[in-house]
Formats: structure tokens, sequence, C-alpha cells
């Protein structure tokens, strides 16, 4: 090996451990450096992967430069108040506990099952209770026929008539007298066109034309009719406002202007002509509307003798006049008519005295 000079090798060697020293040194102080950055980057991916994706995505979405004790802080509010109320929201519409109460009663269930115990409907009537004296039907009797329904009418005024209830037959309701004939004094035998005449809901007796009398025939009915005599007072006792209206053309109940007018008992306004007197006298002023509303039971005959004599009952100006009043007879002027065995049914008769009375609203119910 030659030999070397040591003056000149010591020098070459302290240069090469000098820079072998700082190449250790640099080599240490970089991995000192990098370790925080190791240490950061790690930690930064915990608080990422712990955070919901909503705030990863967002955390994302922010500059990177942005300092770890603000990722930090923005990872703690894990748990929000916000979120705890959200799902609280969505808890509540479901109310499973709620919904499963209809099938909760288990101890209602043998009431349930209990056969149910049957009610008698006694508003229908009864089978067990006693016959009624004199009928076929048991008191309250369940078969017994129930009436029919009917619409009443309305009553009416001084300016206007009232209406027909709803089973009745309109004999006028000042239109026409298409329900009328007309029975001329020297023809009695015969019907012709009506002669009274028509005009404002009302029909007025013209005189010398005979009486006016319906088409049709009645025995028990129900009769409505409003009449008035003339307002101008002219005459006295029965030559003031003068007429009648006759069921089944013989029993006559009186039409009068009886207002402060003195006449027999038995032939002023109201009366069962010729046989008896109102129990009061219920007449308004002259001219004005008054009303009758007249119950009417017919004779009965059997093997040509009377079985049972004709019943009147009387309202008049809604004041009772005769309350089922038996008959002795037909009307005749000034004498007693005793019964004779006729038809069944006859007309309702409008008297023609002479006066012009008017006549409005007659309507009629069939009782038979």
């Amino acid at each position: 090996m030659p030999s070397t000079d040591l003056s000149t090798a010591l020098p070459r060697l302290l240069l090469f451990l000098g820079l072998s020293l700082s190449l250790i040194a640099t080599a240490t102080a970089q991995d000192a450096a990098d370790k925080p950055a190791a240490a950061d980057t790690e930690v930064k991916e915990k608080a990422e992967a712990s955070k919901p994706p909503a705030e990863a995505a967002e955390k994302e979405s922010k500059p990177a430069d942005s300092k770890p004790a603000e990722a930090k802080t923005e990872a703690k509010p894990e748990v929000k108040p916000e979120a705890k109320q959200e799902k609280k929201a969505d808890e509540k519409p479901a109310k499973p506990k709620k919904e499963a109460e209809p099938a909760k009663p288990a101890a209602d269930a043998p009431k349930a099952e209990a056969k149910p115990e049957p009610k008698k409907i006694t508003s229908l009537g009864y089978s067990n209770t006693p016959f009624i004296r004199g009928q076929r039907w048991k008191v309250h009797d369940m078969n017994r026929p129930r009436p029919r329904a009917i619409v009443p009418g309305n009553a009416s005024t001084y300016d206007k008539p009232g209406t027909a209830p709803s089973d009745a037959i309109v004999l006028f309701d000042g239109n026409n007298l298409d329900n009328w004939g007309q029975l001329l004094p020297e023809d009695p035998g015969s019907i012709y066109q009506p002669l009274w005449s028509v005009a404002d809901g009302a029909v007025t007796v013209v005189p010398e034309t005979g009486h006016l009398r319906t088409l049709d025939t009645f025995a028990d009915c129900q009769l409505h009719i409003e009449w008035a005599s003339p307002e101008v007072v002219q005459g006295a006792s029965q030559e003031r406002g003068d007429s009648g209206v006759l069921l089944m053309g013989k029993y006559e109940v009186q039409i009068l202007d009886s207002f402060n007018n003195r006449t027999f008992a038995d032939g002023q306004a109201g009366a069962i002509f010729g046989q008896h007197p109102p129990m009061v006298n219920a007449s308004r002023p002259s001219g004005q509307w008054q009303v009758y509303d007249i119950v009417f039971e017919a004779p009965t005959f059997k093997d040509g003798k009377l079985e049972s004599p004709a019943y009147m009952t009387v309202i008049h100006n809604g004041i009772l006049l005769h309350h089922r009043r038996e008959l002795v007879g037909s009307v005749k002027d000034k004498e007693l008519q005793p019964y004779s065995e006729d038809q069944p049914a006859g007309p309702i008769v409008l008297q023609n005295h002479g006066t012009p009375v008017r006549y409005r609203n007659i309507w009629i119910r069939p009782l038979n």
C-alpha cells in the first residue's frame, strides 16, 4: 500500500465527515418537519370520517386552507337540537299507539259477543189491549189504519182569500163558475149556464136570475164559504143583504146583514133558518167579508122511514153558533117542512133574494 501523506489526507477526511454530518442533520430536520404534517392529516381524516355525509360534503366544498381549529369546531355539533326536533316531528304523525287503540278493548269482547236483547216498538201500538166498546179495534191497536196526511190551507184576510186544504174540492176560487149551474125561476127543474157576475175574485148575485147550484151533489161534508153583504146599506130586516146557503138544496144557514139590524131570531145571520137561532150574533159591519164553516150530517132513512135526522155545526167568523144541532126538517118559508126520503145527496145552493151579496173562497170536503 503506498504511503499517504497525513497532512494531505487529514483535511480530506474531516471534510468528508463534515458533509456526512450535514446530510444527517438535514434528513433529521426533514423527518421532524414531516411528522406534524402527517399527524394533522390523520386527525383531519378521522374528523371527516366521523361527520354526517351532509357535513362531509359541506366540508369538502370549503377552501383547503381552512384552519384545523375551525374544522374541529364544525365537526363538534354532531347532535344538533334542530336535528332532534326534526326527528320528533317525523315521529309525531305516526302515533302507532293511538291507531292501535280500536283493537284494545279485549275486556269488552264478551259484551259484544253477548246476544242483543230485543226491544219493542211501542209507538206502533199493541195487540194485547182490550177491545173498545162498539168498535172492532183494541185500545192503541197496532193494526188500526192510520189517518192519511194532508196539507192544510191558509186562513183568509180581509183583503185576500185563503186557500183550501189539499183534500178539498174547490167550488169557487175567484176565477170562474165551472162547478156551478143556474136554476131559473121559470124552469126550476133544469140547469143553465151561470148568470151571476164574476169579478175581482168574487161572484155576485144578479137579481132576477134565480139561484146558483153546484153541478155535483154532496151529503155529509165540511163546507167553507165566505160572503159579504153590500157596503151601502139598503132596506131593513130581511131586505138587507138577504141570501142563504142550502145543504143538499133544502137545509139552510141564513145569510143576512145582521150588523145593527133587528129581525126575527131564527132568521138572522147564522141561524138555521126557521128552526134554530144562533147562540150569538157574530156579524161584522156591512160590506166586510164574513166566514162560515159548516159541518153537515145528512139524514138517513130505512124502509122509507127516518132513521137518523140531519145535524149541523156552524162557526161564524171563528165563533161557534151551533154545535151538532138537530134539524127538524127541510126549510120552507113561514112553515115547518117534515123530512121526506129523497136522493142520498144533493147540491149546495146559493139563494138569490134580489140583493147583490158577494161570495168567494168556497170549498168542500166530503166526509162520507
